[in-house]
């Protein structure tokens, strides 16, 4: 088991990894459409944009946090 301490960095490597793998999917199908060669550009696309979207994904989470923190309201805790 990985300590509860690493949990956000695990949590940016699978979001990272699931997101990329998606639009990289996508993006491969509109610029090759469907066929044999479709696999071979979407693995290439999603091996190159992986590394990518999780080093954004660590830099970029702590600031959305904040803005998330901002634009919501803590629930009232009063009662």
């Amino acid at each position: 088991m990985i300590p509860a301490r690493y949990a956000p960095i695990l949590f940016g490597f699978l979001l990272s990894g699931i997101m990329s793998c998606i639009v990289s999917l996508v993006a491969s199908v509109k610029n090759v459409g469907l066929g044999v060669e479709t696999v071979n550009a979407w693995l290439g696309a999603w091996a190159f944009a992986w590394p990518v979207a999780f080093t954004i994904v660590l830099v970029v989470a702590p600031f959305v946090r904040r803005v998330v923190a901002k634009l919501t309201k803590a629930p009232d805790t009063s009662n």
